[in-house]
């Protein structure tokens, strides 16, 4: 029999450490992307099994792991993998530092776009490489690629690396097999390694269809990595855990060595278990969740229309975060930040990911529906009081 889960369960999660409800007071939550949501039952299950096992001794990824992760990626997005594709790492993060580190020297420059998910940037920067940026255009309520900027910034600055996120965050864009080709053709023809940051490639949304840039890679295959976990899918975030997929021999060899001068290669008991049962049995799951979130999607959507039309809203192509241009309700980003913060709901400052984001709002829906219909009334009550007062509209 399937499993009904229900995500309408409000589950306390404060005084658990939890980084999204670190609050002392009753302030919602809707910025930092995780979800509100039990994860899946089997992963629950089996995280429990190992536990009651008792031994929680050094572990390596089975057979059984790697064919779950190669029938998914496979069978979803026509990525065939073989098992020697396939390393394994904490996290994206630290897999973007490793790339750097793989396809750069200190002082090369390294492009990505603007707004960009937040340890793009940083990690350029603490890394000691010269960081470049291409702005992305609006059009029709989305983001597109400036492929223009692009190249020319790839040519002035001798561009070595383009960090890339695709389904982008956190405009929501879930680039398309075009747009993903004619980037790569601009790469390839300067000689300018891509790494694709696709985490969030199991939430695309419906009416969408997500292209793994490794499956464009044909002939390149030596300078092209994608990066994904099932931390962001499955709401396991805790779990640290992700993967590199490459499919040239001598980067993958460039790659594991590099893990191994940081001992970054492994993952822990936990994490090796609930990937192999996310991509095992977590499809049904899913399947419900993204049915939930794109209902809570719409909600925001109509509440946003009515209550705060002001607000230019860039829809969703994947994922749970909604991108809001609230430069009608506020002069300054601390103001616009602070106003909502008073009100007791927290959203995303779009400042953090780069200068496009200047006034807009990164929103997180992943959370019970009676938990969002409140967070965005204080919206409503925040930007329609004393923001409104101060003559910007």
């Amino acid at each position: 029999m399937p499993v009904l889960y229900n995500f309408d369960e409000i589950i306390d999660r404060r005084h658990t450490g939890s980084f999204k409800w670190h609050y002392s007071d009753d302030t919602i939550p809707l910025w930092v992307a995780d979800m509100d949501f039990k994860t899946a039952q089997p992963i629950l299950a089996v995280i429990e099994q190992v536990a009651q096992h008792g031994i929680l001794g050094y572990t390596v990824p089975t057979e059984p792991l790697y064919q779950a992760i190669i029938d998914w990626h496979g069978s979803r997005y026509d990525l065939w993998l073989d098992q020697q594709n396939i390393l394994f790492s904490p996290g994206v993060v630290p897999s973007l530092v490793l790339m750097m580190k793989v396809f750069t020297e200190a002082g090369d420059a390294v492009l990505i776009n603007d707004p960009i998910y937040t340890p793009f940037m940083t990690k350029v920067l603490d890394n000691d490489r010269k960081f470049v940026t291409s702005a992305l255009k609006e059009a029709e309520g989305k983001y597109i690629l400036d492929l223009a900027d692009i190249e020319a910034k790839i040519i002035e600055h001798k561009v070595k690396l383009y960090l890339f996120c695709n389904p982008h965050n956190p405009g929501g864009r879930v680039w398309t097999t075009d747009e993903l080709e004619a980037l790569f053709l601009i790469c390839k023809k300067h000689d300018v390694a891509i790494v694709s940051d696709e985490i969030h490639q199991d939430l695309t949304l419906s009416g969408y269809t997500f292209t793994p840039f490794l499956t464009l890679a044909t002939g390149y295959e030596h300078k092209v990595v994608s990066l994904t976990s099932m931390t962001k899918t499955f709401n396991i975030a805790g779990i640290k855990g992700s993967m590199i997929f490459a499919k040239d021999s001598a980067l993958l060899s460039k790659i594991n060595q590099q893990q191994r001068l940081s001992d970054e290669h492994e993952l822990n008991l936990f994490a090796y278990t609930a990937m192999r049962s996310a991509y095992e049995q977590g499809d049904e799951w899913l399947e419900q969740v993204l049915t939930y979130i794109e209902a809570n999607i719409e909600v925001t959507l109509q509440f946003l229309e009515e209550h705060l039309p002001k607000i230019k809203v860039m829809r969703p192509e994947a994922s749970y975060l909604i991108w809001l241009d609230c430069s009608a309700y506020a002069q300054d980003d601390q103001t616009l930040y602070d106003k909502l913060r008073a009100a007791k709901v927290e959203l995303s400052a779009g400042i953090k990911y780069g200068n496009e984001g200047r006034l807009k709002m990164r929103l997180n829906v992943a959370c019970p529906k009676a938990l969002l219909l409140e967070g965005l009334s204080r919206m409503h009550k925040a930007l329609n009081s004393e923001v409104l007062n101060s003559n910007v509209i």
